[in-house]
């Protein structure tokens, strides 16, 4: 019985330990999802497609030069509030391969 139990403790002792290392790696992914506001236009929304078209400047976040471009968003509610013409600040983040608005607020 002694033995049964010291080796089922030898088993889930590394698993418990690698618990903890990904708890940490999350913590550190969800502080790199911060990623700065840019200024935006909303050129067009696309409620159907679940996108947004957004002229920016350069986002550092993702690597990508100044252009106009369609963003999937985090969040499909947004595409009822935001409308062409929004002047917007916006996060963005490479998500499956797609660039999305993971947050935003209008500019002021």
């Amino acid at each position: 019985m002694r033995l049964l139990l010291a080796l089922m403790l030898s088993i889930c002792i590394p698993a418990f330990a690698q618990a903890d290392k990904h708890d940490t790696h999350t913590s550190h992914s969800a502080a790199k999802a911060e990623a700065p506001l840019s200024d935006g236009l909303v050129k067009k929304v696309d409620k159907a497609a679940g996108e947004v078209v957004i002229q920016h400047g350069p986002l550092d976040s993702i690597g990508m030069p100044p252009m106009t471009m369609a963003f999937g968003v985090a969040d499909r509610a947004w595409l009822g509030k935001l409308k062409a013409g929004d002047k917007i600040r916006f996060a963005a983040e490479m998500k499956g391969g797609n660039a999305i608005v993971s947050r935003y607020e209008l500019a002021k």
